[in-house]
C-alpha cells in the first residue's frame, strides 16, 4: 500500500486568526519549517503520507485548510491565489520564519505568488501538480463544469471528478479521505466558498514569475489528467522559476498521496540540499 511505511500524525488542530475569518492548521514535529497547503476543493490531510516522512526527516511541518474547506472558516471575502498566499505567508510568519511553501495544485500558484511578494518569509517551494497560469478552456467545456457544479448534483460532480485525479494508484484510505471532503464540502458555507474558488484566475501568480528567486523543485505526476501535457507543464514551471523537476511515473493530480515512497525522499532530499546550501 502506498504509504504504508509511513506513521500517521494526529495533531491538535489550530487556528489562525485573520482577516474575516479563521484558519485551520496543525503542526508536528521540530526543525526548520515546511508548511503544506492542499488544493482547491481538497482538505490537508491529502499531506497525511508526505507530513510524517519530513517529521521524521527532521522538519516541523505545518499543514493548513483552505479558506472554506475543511476546519477553515468560510466566512471570508477572498479565496483567490492572492489570498492563499497571503494566507501562508501570514503562518509563516506566525510560526517563524522562513518557511518551505508546499502547494498543491491552486495553492501551489499561490506560494509561487507568496514567494514573491515576501521572500524573507519564504526558505523553499515545493511545487506538486502546479497551477501557475490559466490554461485556455473551450467555452463549451467552461460550461459544462459551472453546470457540473450546481446543486443538487455538483457536490457528487467534483468528488467523482476527484477520483478521477488518482489514476496511478489510490490509497487504501482514499474513500474515507473522499467521504471527509463529502462532509466538509456538504455544508452550504462551505459549498459557496469552494465555488468562489473555482473561479479563481491565476493570472496574478503568472505576472510574477519573473519575481521568484525561491530555490524550487516542481513535482508532477506523468498522468495528471489536469494538464493536456503534465512533462511540458513542469518544465514550463521549472524554467520560468530556475527550479528542478521530479516526474512521477503512473501519477496523477495528487502524487503525494498516490506515490509517497517516491515523492517523499525527493523532497526530503530537495530540503536538505536547500537548507545545507543556506548555511
Amino acid at each position: 500500500m502506498a504509504g504504508s511505511s509511513y506513521t500517521r500524525l494526529s495533531p491538535a488542530t489550530q487556528f489562525l486568526e485573520r482577516p474575516g475569518g479563521k484558519l485551520a492548521f496543525e503542526v508536528s514535529g521540530d526543525g526548520p519549517l515546511v508548511i503544506c497547503a492542499p488544493g482547491m476543493g481538497d482538505l490537508r490531510s491529502v499531506y497525511r503520507f508526505l507530513a510524517p516522512a519530513l517529521v521524521e526527516s527532521g522538519f516541523r511541518v505545518a499543514c493548513m485548510d483552505l479558506r472554506g474547506h475543511g476546519d477553515s472558516d468560510a466566512t471570508f471575502d477572498e479565496y483567490d491565489d492572492v489570498a492563499v498566499g497571503r494566507d501562508m505567508l501570514a503562518l509563516s510568519q506566525y510560526l517563524g520564519p522562513p518557511a518551505v511553501l508546499v502547494g498543491n495544485s491552486m495553492s501551489a500558484g499561490a506560494a509561487t505568488w507568496a514567494a514573491a511578494e515576501a521572500p524573507d518569509l519564504v526558505a523553499g517551494l515545493v511545487l506538486i501538480g502546479p497551477f501557475v497560469r490559466n490554461a485556455p478552456v473551450p467555452f463549451l467545456m467552461e460550461l459544462a463544469f459551472r453546470l457540473g457544479l450546481l446543486r443538487p448534483w455538483g457536490l457528487a460532480t467534483w468528488l467523482w471528478y476527484y477520483r478521477k485525479l488518482y489514476p496511478g494508484h489510490s490509497p487504501a484510505d482514499l474513500r474515507t479521505h473522499i467521504e471527509r471532503i463529502r462532509t466538509s464540502l456538504r455544508r452550504t458555507d462551505r459549498w459557496r466558498a469552494f465555488k468562489a474558488t473555482t473561479r479563481t484566475s491565476h493570472q496574478p501568480v503568472e505576472a510574477r514569475l519573473s519575481e521568484v528567486a525561491t530555490p524550487t523543485l516542481v513535482v508532477m505526476g506523468t498522468n495528471d489528467p489536469d494538464f493536456p501535457d503534465p512533462d511540458e507543464e513542469a518544465h514550463f514551471v521549472a524554467d520560468r522559476l530556475g527550479g528542478q523537476v521530479v516526474m512521477v511515473p503512473h501519477a496523477g493530480h495528487y502524487p503525494q498521496a498516490e506515490f509517497p515512497e517516491v515523492v517523499a525522499p525527493a523532497i526530503v532530499q530537495f530540503l536538505k540540499e536547500g537548507y545545507h546550501a543556506a548555511r
